[in-house]
């Protein structure tokens, strides 16, 4: 992706006042089925779980998690398909859903779904073990350019697609292995199955122990833990991995039921001392709120610019 959601990290001093008119302003008129589309345990079902845990704590509505995974989102986006729009059904997905892998799949158009709220982006790095003794990217490359085979791990198309491009302007032809979910890439590289490999967020304590280390950012932007690593820009890369962790609800939500619960998400959130806030800020960065109008254009841009990278990787 060149750009994907721009990162916009709201003070939960600026939300408070304005989520309180929104929720009192609306009730959802049964429990609310909140979708999750990964795995039970991780780091994604675990904030989804504790903003489902704190909704129902603050403002007394019901929150049912459910798990719906597989096809990288878009199972959990067709189950939206034909539920009630009236705020009791919504699916915590992430960006890349709605852009490269249903532009991958011909799977729809992001106006199949109503973008609710995005609560946190992912500090998405190439990540090696420091054992390794590469300080950069391009000390990878180096090493490939010698004929060593690196081993690349991957856990989405679109990371994948990434990582080829990556080596593609370099020179060098990467062992590119998909898994599932960012746990598998770090027990890949753990185990000495991987060499390099893509992690959102994942590795901060491993980083911060200085167990593991970040080679580049895959993001616009430095990596809040590693600021000097470089970009992969840096290396002739114009496509950027800016995932956002995000609501949505069927097509056509009745907006009273969407802004209250924005509003509702957005505030526990940016809570400080909340439990989801304190997971986002030590898992994720910290949170990112964007909603509405804007939300919508990103997730649209997004889509429309997918094209552009799905390309690229097929040259």
């Amino acid at each position: 992706m060149r750009k994907l959601l721009k990162s916009a990290v709201v003070a939960a001093s600026i939300l408070g006042s304005s989520t309180a008119a929104f929720a009192s302003d609306w009730t959802p008129p049964g429990p609310i089925k909140m979708i999750i589309a990964f795995a039970a345990g991780g780091g994604a079902d675990t904030q989804a779980r504790l903003i489902a845990e704190e909704i129902e704590a603050r403002h007394g509505w019901k929150v049912i998690p459910e798990q719906v995974t597989g096809k990288g989102g878009l199972n959990a986006v067709n189950a939206l398909k034909g539920a009630p729009a009236d705020g009791t059904t919504i699916a915590m997905i992430v960006s890349e859903t709605l852009g490269y892998n249903m532009a991958a799949a011909k799977a729809g158009v992001p106006t199949d779904v109503t973008p609710i709220t995005t609560t946190a982006g992912t500090q998405m790095g190439i990540v090696a073990l420091a054992s390794k003794g590469w300080k950069t990217l391009g000390d990878v490359i180096e090493a490939a350019k010698g004929g060593q085979d690196i081993r690349f791990g991957v856990m989405t198309g679109m990371l994948g697609d990434i990582a080829y491009i990556t080596g593609k302007e370099n020179g060098v032809d990467f062992n590119i292995i998909s898994v599932r979910g960012g746990k598998a890439v770090m027990n890949g590289l753990n185990a000495g199955d991987m060499d390099v490999g893509f992690g959102a967020g994942i590795q901060a304590k491993a980083v911060a122990a200085g167990d593991m280390v970040e080679l580049a950012s895959a993001r616009s932007e430095p990596l809040i833990n590693s600021p000097d690593a470089p970009l992969l820009s840096d290396y002739g890369v114009e496509f950027v991995s800016e995932i956002s962790f995000l609501f949505a609800g069927p097509a056509n939500m009745d907006p009273a039921a969407r802004d209250a619960i924005a509003a509702a998400i957005g505030d526990v959130v940016t809570t400080e001392g909340g439990k989801a806030n304190e997971f986002i800020t030590k898992g994720f960065g910290g949170p990112v709120i964007i909603s509405g109008t804007e939300l919508e254009e990103a997730v649209q841009k997004d889509f429309d610019s997918s094209g552009a990278l799905i390309a690229a990787a097929a040259e």
